[in-house]
C-alpha cells in the first residue's frame, strides 16, 4: 500500500511548481477526509491524491501517458495506479472511476481549485470558510473557471453524494492544514 512518505518521495522527482505541489496537497488532505467518510485509511488516500498529478509537470499534454509504468517501476501496486489514472477518466484517461477512492480523487480533483479560490477571498481564508460560500461561487462558472463543474458533478453523481456534502468533506480536510496551503487569509 503506498504511504504518504513513499508518494512525496516519488513525487519529488517529478513535480517542482510551487502551484502544481499546492494544487497536489490541496487534493491530499481533501482526500484525507472523503477516506474517513468511507471508512477507509485516510493516510492512503492522502498518498493517492498527493501522487495523482505525477506526470503533469513535464507532460502536461500527454497527462497520464507517463504515469502507470514508472510508477509500476517504483513498486506502486497496480490498484493505486489505476486510483491515479482514473482521475483523468473523459479527458486523457480511459480508466473508469469504480472504487469509493478513484470516485472521489475524480470529484475532489476539480473541487478543491473552487475551495482554494474561494478562501483566498476571505480574510480568515479557510478557516472560517463555509460550505453555502463555496456552494454559491459554484454557480459562477466565471469564478476558478478552469475548475470543471461537470466533472465535479458527475463525480458526485458517481459517488451517490450530494455536492454540498463533498465540498464540506474537502473543506474538512484542508482546513487543519491552511498555514501549509497558504490558506490562512490576509488576518492570518
Amino acid at each position: 500500500m503506498l504511504t504518504l512518505q513513499r508518494a512525496a518521495e516519488l513525487n519529488a522527482a517529478m513535480v517542482t511548481q510551487e502551484n502544481l505541489l499546492l494544487h497536489e496537497k490541496n487534493v491530499c488532505y481533501a482526500m484525507g477526509a472523503m477516506a474517513v467518510h468511507f471508512g477507509e485509511e485516510p493516510e492512503h488516500w492522502q498518498a493517492i491524491g498527493l501522487l495523482h498529478d505525477y506526470d503533469y509537470e513535464k507532460y502536461p499534454e500527454e497527462h497520464l501517458q507517463h504515469t502507470r509504468e514508472p510508477l509500476l517501476a517504483a513498486g506502486v501496486d497496480e490498484e493505486d495506479v489505476r486510483a491515479i489514472l482514473s482521475h483523468g477518466y473523459g479527458q486523457c484517461s480511459e480508466v473508469k472511476p469504480e472504487s469509493n477512492l478513484e470516485k472521489s480523487l475524480f470529484t475532489v480533483d476539480e473541487l478543491t481549485g473552487i475551495i482554494q479560490a474561494c478562501a483566498r477571498m476571505r480574510p480568515q481564508g479557510l478557516r472560517d470558510l463555509e460550505t453555502k460560500s463555496v456552494l454559491k461561487k459554484f454557480k459562477d462558472r466565471k469564478f476558478a473557471a478552469k475548475c470543471d463543474r461537470e466533472i465535479i458533478l458527475r463525480g458526485c453523481e458517481m459517488l451517490g453524494m450530494e455536492l454540498s456534502e463533498v465540498v464540506s468533506l474537502c473543506i474538512e480536510g484542508m482546513r487543519p492544514h491552511a498555514a501549509e496551503l497558504g490558506l490562512l487569509g490576509a488576518e492570518g
